[in-house]
């Protein structure tokens, strides 16, 4: 079965061959493909401490939507703010740790940028595959979709459903054109009789999910900045545990002044 594309919080591709980027270091993907896994990094572990948040404007509009619908209109507005802030806040940080994700870059060509992002320069792979090779390698209970780049000071988020958060990421990182995969084990929260058991700490750090690599891997790119003994390297690797895909080396920063 396919990752789960049909839910309201994981919005589509118009076109399902558009073209996926996974970019990283050479230790992550020789991980990769010996052990023909796809890791998928806990919520918490990731760099923005926005990671799973809501906007600060949730905390202002919710509890005036919370007072107008709410029977009882005597708690004040300035009370029932912090109230939902601290509440939001809590449960928000909490469920991190219950969130992996896998993170793609969507792009016809390959990014400059990306590559000094999501890489240590020499020996950095990329590989490449498309939206629907990837969807369809992926197991059932893993939900797959695009981010959402939003201003988190003046837009709302909805706040029905838990994926929400982690499919948003505010618009300083719109150039990342981020495509994820997510797997939720928030069913597996210890619950005490006022809710979830928020003592409780999740002892995984990341989820592997075996895949079929020769049916996500299209390309396999290697960092412009690459030397040529290392070139070989990653070569004779891709050999090694017979990954049959096309090899590109970058041009991206050839001299153009250089005749061929």
């Amino acid at each position: 079965m396919p990752a789960n594309t049909i839910h309201k919080c994981f919005k589509q591709p118009k076109d399902y061959k558009v073209k996926l980027w996974r970019y990283m270091d050479f230790s992550k993907f020789v991980s990769l493909i010996s052990k023909k896994e796809l890791f998928f990094c806990r919520a918490d572990s990731f760099i923005d401490p926005f990671e799973g948040s809501y906007p600060s404007f949730n905390s202002v509009l919710s509890p005036i939507i919370y007072q107008k619908n709410s029977k009882d209109s005597r708690i004040p507005i300035e009370v029932l703010i912090q109230s939902q802030k601290i509440n939001n806040n809590l449960l928000a940080k909490f469920r991190r740790q219950w969130y992996f994700i896998s993170c793609w870059h969507q792009n016809e060509f390959e990014s400059a940028a990306m590559w000094t992002l999501y890489s240590k320069g020499e020996g950095a792979i990329a590989i490449e595959t498309n939206y629907e090779s990837l969807q369809k390698a992926l197991p059932s209970h893993t939900f797959m979709g695009l981010v959402n780049y939003i201003d988190y000071q003046s837009e709302w988020l909805p706040e029905g459903n838990s994926f929400y958060p982690f499919m948003h990421k505010r618009k300083s990182f719109e150039h990342e054109r981020e495509v994820r995969i997510i797997i939720s084990e928030e069913d597996k929260i210890p619950k005490t009789k006022e809710g979830y058991d928020f003592t409780f700490k999740n002892p995984n750090s990341g989820i592997c999910i075996p895949v079929d690599l020769d049916n996500i891997i299209n390309k396999v790119h290697i960092s412009p900045l690459t030397p040529s003994w290392m070139v070989e390297t990653i070569k004779n690797i891709i050999d090694k545990y017979e990954i049959s895909t096309i090899i590109n080396e970058s041009s991206l920063y050839n001299d153009p002044f250089i005749s061929n």
